[in-house]
């Protein structure tokens, strides 16, 4: 088979390739629905109920917030930091030269 494909043309080759992709996922999709039956079989056999939720997956209720500064460099008011992460220069900077993290807290 591996002949074959190398005689074939971009265009067919690309057709092949569709034709693979929609063809794997229909099988997937059977196969899932085969092993969804199994499991409902297999627990209605013992007396239990079960219920799949297909493609549920847990949202996190933190994606995408922001989150408010907590520390301000007293020099340039614009630079800020959440007090997350690897501290920025100028904060480490000024803590080097002996200050204390206190003070920039907002």
């Amino acid at each position: 088979m591996t002949n074959d494909l190398h005689n074939l043309s971009l265009e067919e080759l690309t057709n092949v390739i569709e034709s693979a992709k929609k063809a794997l996922a229909e099988k997937q999709k059977n196969e899932r629905k085969a092993v969804i039956a199994k499991i409902k079989e297999l627990a209605d056999s013992i007396g239990l109920t079960v219920t799949i939720h297909e493609g549920d997956k847990p949202v996190s209720s933190r994606k995408g917030t922001k989150v408010a500064a907590k520390y301000r460099n007293p020099n340039n008011s614009s630079e800020t930091w959440t007090g997350r992460g690897v501290r920025p220069r100028w904060l480490q900077a000024l803590i080097n030269a002996g200050r204390d993290l206190k003070e920039f807290h907002i």
